[in-house]
């Protein structure tokens, strides 16, 4: 289905991949794994065509549906349910059919006639029963009539990603023998209910599949291949078996490495220090270098022990100071046309407080955080800045980010009165050194998109933290350093999150719970709507 030989990946000057051979065949379930930068969102990319490689040869048979981490549609005025049916041409087809209905009436014999060739044309494509498998699936992942009624344009990130996911899983079982799925972070934004039916879904695609994924269970449940991409010695190891027996051999792999290498090293050493003694001879200086050149081999001829992978140290900002309740709003609503998401929220966010706001998927959670940090604007009510407040706003779809603007440019606007030196030193404990911090933002993966939002933080001088889902795209590593993070911040935090490891690193004080805006004093048994949500 897909066949890439000899593909080198290249981010700048770094090599990420280098001479590999990919293959994915129907029946393969593959997890591509690896730590943040490692290029997994590079090869996906190239694999789905959006993206061409430095070198090598690409060859794939059947359609692709990919699922980007950042999708951008084109049409922000279509209707959600127009979008997803629009994966098997259906959106046209009933948007002509309504229309000639009324010409029809009118006893337009032509519209007749042509009516009847598109209802043959969309009985063919499924008909209604296809259009109500697009609702079902809609449905399984969290968006419902009313959001499906909605236009592309109103709807929140997440939700936009789960059409985006829902419109190709409609087109893939619209496909005899299912299609290529190339998905990059499904389970972001899902809820614990859709991310259990995604892995059904999943685990019995029949075509190809390749997924980048750092929910290990889902992983477990789905994939029967591994491709592990080594940014140390930028090359692909494939496992041929599934999650667990995968982390097993990879542990059997590092300890076999490990012992070569000693025993090699240990050999080398000896012939070494022989060919040493034999130098002090003349007559035995062709022996000595054979000796050096037998020793130089035994090393040479090894697999590399993989390093350990470099982690961001991540911290967040010294808080500037404030006063005692640096933000707060009194009134919010927000309504798209005759939808309305919520209606008079008051928050009062105190200095060093902690807050966690709560709600089912389309409660408005991200909306509200907008509106904190002065992105939206509500459509009643106010929003306060008390005395010192310096906001830190970390988005979720990281739209504060410019694409066009390089690495450096974005920590220059972030913190005008620091130097290029200091900028660097931050940027280096967030992985970003030498030329990478010339690449403009949008060329980066989703995990460094997070390490660049991240590290603007940290020099940002916020005493109030607004952070819409922190630890989504993250490795397992690497998220443990955000919740540190999270935890020992001094200043005032107010988080949106699916994680419940966030929330228990947040220790909130006080909860908002939407779309009633009700606010409450934290107790653990609102770790259950953390994990529905």
């Amino acid at each position: 289905m897909i066949t890439a030989t000899g593909l080198e990946l290249r981010a700048g000057s770094r090599i990420l991949l280098s001479d590999a051979i990919l293959r994915v065949q129907p029946g393969d379930r593959i997890g591509l794994v690896g730590r943040n930068g490692a290029g997994k969102t590079t090869s996906l990319k190239v694999l789905a065509g959006e993206g061409h490689p430095y070198a090598g040869k690409l060859e794939s048979r059947g359609p692709v549906g990919y699922l980007p981490q950042d999708p951008r549609t084109g049409d922000l005025e279509v209707t959600a349910r127009d979008r997803v049916l629009s994966a098997r041409g259906l959106d046209a087809l009933l948007r002509e059919m309504k229309e000639l209905e009324l010409l029809m009436a009118d006893g337009d014999d032509r519209a007749v006639r042509r009516y009847g060739a598109l209802e043959d044309q969309f009985a063919a494509l499924g008909g209604y029963a296809a259009e109500a498998e697009a609702a079902r699936i809609c449905a399984n992942l969290g968006l419902p009539d009313r959001v499906l009624a909605q236009t592309i344009g109103t709807l929140s990130g997440g939700q936009r990603r789960r059409i985006e996911l829902a419109r190709i899983l409609f087109r893939d079982l619209g496909q005899p023998g299912g299609g290529i799925l190339l998905l990059d972070e499904p389970t972001n934004h899902l809820d614990a209910d859709s991310i259990t039916w995604l892995r059904g879904f999943l685990a019995g695609h029949k075509g190809g599949l390749v997924v980048i994924s750092h929910d290990a269970s889902m992983l477990e449940a789905v994939v029967n291949k591994v491709w592990f991409l080594d940014a140390n010695r930028a090359t692909v190891d494939v496992y041929n078996v599934g999650w667990k027996k995968y982390l097993e051999q990879r542990q059997t792999d590092e300890r076999r490495r490990q012992r070569e290498r000693a025993n090699a090293e240990k050999k080398a050493g000896a012939l070494m220090a022989q060919a040493d003694k034999l130098r002090a001879k003349a007559t035995k200086t062709v022996a000595a270098q054979n000796m050096a050149k037998r020793a130089e081999k035994l090393i040479g001829g090894l697999e590399e022990v993989r390093s350990a992978d470099k982690v961001a140290k991540v911290r967040f900002p010294t808080p500037e100071p404030c006063g005692k309740t640096p933000l707060t709003a009194s009134g919010l609503s927000k309504a798209y046309g005759s939808l309305e998401i919520f209606t008079g929220v008051d928050v009062a966010v105190d200095k060093g407080s902690r807050v966690a706001i709560l709600g089912l998927n389309g409660a408005g959670k991200t909306t509200l955080l907008r509106m904190l940090a002065g992105v939206l604007s509500p459509d009643t009510g106010e929003v306060l800045a008390g005395h010192g407040l310096r906001i830190g706003y970390y988005a979720q779809e990281h739209e504060q980010l410019d694409v066009q603007r390089t690495i450096l440019d974005h920590m220059r606007s972030a913190a005008p009165d620091q130097t290029d030196t200091d900028l660097r030193r931050i940027l280096g404990a967030f992985l970003f050194s030498g030329d990478d911090v010339d690449k403009p933002a949008g060329v980066l993966s989703g995990g460094e998109k997070t390490r660049l939002a991240l590290a603007t933080l940290v020099c940002s001088g916020a005493n109030v933290l607004l952070l819409d889902e922190p630890t989504n795209n993250l490795d397992p590593v690497s998220r443990e350093q955000v919740l540190d993070a999270i935890a020992r911040y001094p200043g005032a935090i107010v988080l949106v999150t699916h994680d419940p490891g966030a929330v228990t690193a947040l220790k909130p004080d006080r909860a908002i719970l939407l779309p009633d805006g009700v606010e409450d004093a934290w107790n653990d048994d609102l770790l259950e709507l953390v994990e529905l949500a």
